[in-house]
């Protein structure tokens, strides 16, 4: 580990209502006391889009190459990025039935996580984790907000930043 860069905790989620439908995102990192906020949504696109939106738009906002801890409730990404994109990216992200699901996102999220030292880490969802709560709450809200877009009560859809 390198202790001349910063050291950040991330926790992400995301989620869609339904799978596929209306989505939402949201990440919060945490480098000593300050905390950010950040998320947003999609009106058509999936679970799994959503959690790799999240970790995308959380390394993203970092500003300088940092030690990271990526907690995520998603197999799916943790386990994406960590065994299978070795394969992926020596296949040119083909598989047998054609390109790899979310080429394009994995392709954002590789990028970004070579900036930084980042450790993966895989958390039970809804298992009373204070921060991965807080990020299914900011993900659901993020969803509301998207529905009410689609149903034209809502004005735009917003991406928000909140810095605690």
């Amino acid at each position: 580990m390198d202790s001349s860069r910063k050291q950040v905790i991330i926790y992400t989620d995301g989620g869609c209502d339904p799978n596929p439908g209306t989505g939402g995102w949201a990440a919060v990192l945490q480098c000593g006391r300050n905390i950010k906020e950040l998320s947003g949504g999609a009106l058509e696109t999936t679970n799994n889009r959503m959690e790799m939106t999240a970790a995308i738009h959380a390394l993203e906002s970092l500003k300088s190459p940092c030690v990271v801890d990526l907690h995520t409730d998603s197999q799916y990404v943790q386990r994406g990025i960590t065994e299978w994109l070795p394969n992926w990216k020596r296949r040119g992200f083909r598989r047998k039935g054609g390109e790899v699901l979310n080429a394009d996102l994995w392709r954002r999220l590789d990028e970004l996580a070579a900036c930084h030292e980042v450790r993966w880490i895989w958390v039970r969802g809804h298992a009373g984790d204070p921060m991965n709560e807080r990020c299914d709450e900011l993900a659901a809200q993020a969803i509301r907000a998207q529905k009410r877009v689609e149903s034209g009560s809502g004005g735009r859809a917003v991406q928000t930043a909140k810095n605690g």
